[in-house]
């Protein structure tokens, strides 16, 4: 209420000044311009209403105060011409005044609205920015914790996979062991003769230190495999790394009579990877083999490890038993953590075996074996691949 009386007293009192003005100027100016003005900035400040009692106050000073006969509302025609035009234009004036006033108010409220959306928008985004760089590091730590849990469980099935080669191992060590203390003793006997035959003590010596280093590198496989190491990504001749699982199996081969071969394609390339865990997995395939030829009473006793190059320049390796096969009601199953044909296993050889094959970009997968048997073969990524990948 008290800014409605504001808003038409604002009429009166600029119609008044402009009267007061005009009258002073009367003689300098025409009579019209200051109403005119007092009309606008009543229209704009106080809006249509105040702005019409702002013409109407005009018009009658006009016509009182400057229009002859002078102090009087004749309402003459030449008069009624003068005050129609005026008010006409007096009225269009108020109302475009007062209708820009509202646009600009209009457009001020939208633009605050549009601020205020924004600024919200903006406060939205910022929580959601923070709930999901939350989430990407809680994400991060959970897969840092998964690597490092992978990583402890290889390595307890590294060790596992040993444990059962145990017998095999003690015999493999046994052998250059035994043959040092026989090629040692055959030396002291020479030396000690009544005429010592130098060439034989050192025929002796050099089949002490031949022997040394076989078991010398036996010693050293083992260690490799059963070390705690983080995954690393280095180069690999998968050539190397099937010898050397061979000849730690070579014992195990041997007990369970057992001919191992070997088919490595001469231009093998190499592969980018945890040597160590590609070792882990090939071992695993060929303990797992033996353990099934054990079992079987097909005849043929022969596995084999074939190695050879894909079309798509891949790497293709294969372990082919003739053991028992595959059970098709749990074929399925053979990569499934914690399933287990053994009495006394743990299920987890294979699953870990495919978990480390795909980390390394590759799959693993089986398959019957003709005539008996099973096949279980992986493929790997080249050298090549992966850096054509990366670029």
């Amino acid at each position: 209420m008290k800014s409605w009386t504001l808003r038409y007293a604002l009429a009166v009192a600029t119609v008044g000044l402009a009267l007061v003005i005009t009258n002073s100027l009367e003689r300098y100016t025409d009579i019209t311009p200051l109403f005119y003005a007092a009309i606008v900035i009543t229209a704009w400040f106080g809006g249509m209403g105040p702005g019409l009692l702002a013409v109407v106050l005009a018009s009658v000073s006009i016509d009182y105060f400057f229009v002859e006969p002078l102090y009087t509302l004749d309402l003459a025609p030449k008069r009624i011409s003068f005050l129609l035009v005026f008010g006409l234009l007096a009225i269009l004036t108020s109302w475009m005044s007062a209708k820009r006033k509202q646009a600009e108010d209009d457009l001020r409220e939208a633009r605050d609205k549009l601020e205020l959306r924004v600024q919200q928008r903006t406060a939205e985004l910022q929580e959601t920015n923070e709930a999901l760089e939350l989430e990407l590091s809680e994400r991060k730590r959970a897969e840092d914790e998964l690597r490092k849990s992978q990583t402890e469980l290889a390595h307890v099935a590294r060790v596992m996979t040993l444990g059962e080669l145990t017998a095999s191992i003690a015999h493999e060590i046994n052998q250059p062991l035994a043959a040092i203390v026989t090629n040692g003793n055959a030396g002291l006997r020479w030396l000690h003769s009544e005429r010592p035959n130098l060439a034989e003590v050192g025929s002796a010596i050099e089949r002490i230190i031949k022997d040394s280093y076989r078991a010398s590198a036996i010693i050293s496989r083992i260690r490799n495999l059963v070390k705690k190491t983080a995954p690393r990504s280095e180069s690999v001749d998968l050539d190397e790394v099937i010898r050397e699982v061979l000849a730690l199996a070579e014992s195990e081969a041997r007990r369970n009579h057992v001919t191992l071969k070997r088919e490595v394609a001469e231009d093998l390339p190499r592969v980018l990877g945890d040597r160590v865990q590609l070792q882990q997995v090939i071992l695993n395939l060929v303990i797992n083999g033996l353990e099934s030829i054990g079992k079987s009473n097909n005849g043929a006793r022969e596995l084999s490890v074939v190695s050879r190059r894909q079309a798509d320049d891949s790497v293709l390796i294969a372990v082919h038993d003739s053991g028992v096969g595959l059970d098709p009601a749990s074929a399925a199953q053979v990569f499934d953590a914690f399933f287990t044909t053994k009495a006394d296993g743990m299920g987890m050889g294979l699953a870990i075996s495919r978990t480390i094959i795909e980390s390394h970009g590759g799959r693993l997968w089986a398959e019957p074996n003709s005539p008996h048997g099973a096949v279980f073969q992986f493929t790997l990524p080249t050298n090549n691949e992966k850096n054509h990948e990366r670029s």
